[in-house]
């Protein structure tokens, strides 16, 4: 059985592509759906799906970066709202893309498609020179990064400056930020700090971790090949996810 995930920031954009693609591909298998980059990545190792529908555009890792992490490992489909730069792009690339709002009979091209690819056993393209021409687009026209990160903490305004912090992790309604010295919690979820994150300076380790990539200081593989971060500046010790592991391969 053919398997997929799809992976789309918004509601009604994904149960609609889900519903098309149980219409004119009911053998498909949908193993998951995911509302963001870090989600699809685990889902991509856990499920080892044959396909991975990637919105260009999600909050924190892109499809781009999803995409780039799996290395060929599934048949990668991208959706994104009009771009010339990008269908362009896509195009020359010989890589499917479905221009949102996605129509049948375009669905249909990519399903016969995959199809091909799939039954005659190819391996998925290697798209790196496509996805860094794409990744430059996309970061051209990225929000404003985060200079400086502001907590309430009682009748007090703490300030952290952005190269000042080791880490960030999610806490259910709150985001926990750590620096050498200090640390607090402000409202704003993760995923949203991520969008004004610069992605090479910010490393995603898990699914609720994001560390600067400097105050990495070293990374432990345990017997079962699961990694643990050590800082600068820090005593604690954060645990990498399976699907973040590709980060510490040796060169």
């Amino acid at each position: 059985m053919t398997t997929a995930i799809i992976a789309e920031d918004e509601d009604l954009p994904r149960k609609e592509l889900r519903r098309m693609l149980a219409e004119l591909w009911p053998e498909l298998k949908i193993v998951a759906e995911c509302e963001h980059g870090a989600e699809a990545l685990e889902a991509i190792h856990e499920h080892q799906p044959d396909i991975a529908f990637l919105d260009i555009r999600m909050p924190g890792m892109t499809g781009l970066d999803v995409a780039h992490a799996v290395k060929g490992r599934c048949h990668a489909v991208f959706t994104t709202a009009y771009d010339s730069y990008a269908i362009d792009a896509f195009a020359a690339g010989a890589v499917d893309y479905l221009l949102k709002p996605i129509l049948q009979a375009r669905l249909i091209e990519a399903i016969e498609r995959l199809k091909t690819r799939i039954d005659s056993k190819q391996d998925a393209p290697d798209i790196s020179q496509l996805m860094s021409a794409l990744d430059k687009r996309l970061r051209s026209n990225a929000p404003e990064r985060i200079r400086w990160v502001s907590a309430s903490v009682g009748d007090t305004i703490k300030m952290f400056a952005i190269d000042k912090i080791l880490f960030f992790t999610s806490d259910e309604k709150y985001t926990r930020v750590v620096c050498a010295s200090d640390e607090a919690h402000v409202r704003k979820p993760l995923k949203e700090i991520m969008d004004g994150l610069d992605s090479e300076q910010f490393w995603q380790i898990h699914r609720s971790v994001v560390v600067r990539a400097d105050a990495i200081s070293k990374a432990h593989r345990d017997e079962m090949g699961r990694y643990t971060v050590e800082l600068h500046g820090s005593n604690e010790k954060l645990k990498v996810s399976q699907a973040y592991a590709w980060c510490f391969k040796p060169m």
